[in-house]
């Protein structure tokens, strides 16, 4: 059986508890969703090649409030690709409670799966090179089974978790709440106590 995407994210999902969840535009989002809706989810529209950004501004504001919660980004080869600098300015902030979930389907997936430059560049090998400690390849094309996100939960520098899958859409649910409700439950839920 061939992986793809949702294949991944909904492995991601399951085994998480209350981290909080920044997805990427488009597809992702709608996946995600239709896995699993819950308020420690912040689907992103409209603005490719921010998921991580914001997962980072995140992830530092809760340093600042001493709260431990994870911050897990789900994002793609196309949109990391488009905003390349942000694998530089994470590593440079050094955020303890960040992981970056990358899912490298080679393609962008939500404008007709075109193809990127991942199949000839290894976004691994970049993280490592830029300084990140914690990079981590998992190939789940014929399996899921190896991604475990909760073995990094309890890492105290940004992780950089590169999971390969093949590329495809499902038909994921559009989602049914404007910008400003998705923002407003995921803003409530990151300032109710622990």
């Amino acid at each position: 059986m061939i992986m793809k995407r949702y294949d991944a994210i909904k492995k991601i999902i399951t085994d998480l508890d209350d981290e909080l969840v920044i997805s990427n535009i488009g597809f992702p989002s709608r996946e995600l969703y239709g896995i699993k809706d819950r308020n420690n989810n912040f689907y992103m529209s409209g603005s490719m090649g921010m998921a991580t950004p914001i997962a980072l501004g995140l992830s530092l504001a809760l340093e600042e409030k001493s709260d431990d919660r994870k911050v897990i980004v789900i994002d793609g080869d196309g949109s990391l690709l488009m905003n390349f600098g942000e694998l530089i300015t994470v590593y440079a902030q050094n955020p303890s409670n960040l992981i970056i979930a990358l899912i490298d389907n080679e393609a962008y997936g939500s404008t007709g799966s075109q193809e990127t430059y991942t199949s000839k560049v290894n976004l691994s090998n970049i993280a490592k090179s830029i300084g990140y400690n914690e990079v981590y390849y998992v190939d789940a094309r014929n399996s899921v089974d190896n991604i475990d996100i909760k073995q990094y939960l309890d890492k105290k520098e940004p992780v950089f978790l590169h999971i390969k899958v093949k590329p495809g859409n499902t038909k994921a649910p559009i989602i049914d709440k404007t910008p400003s409700q998705i923002k407003n439950r995921f803003m409530e839920s990151i300032n109710k106590e622990n």
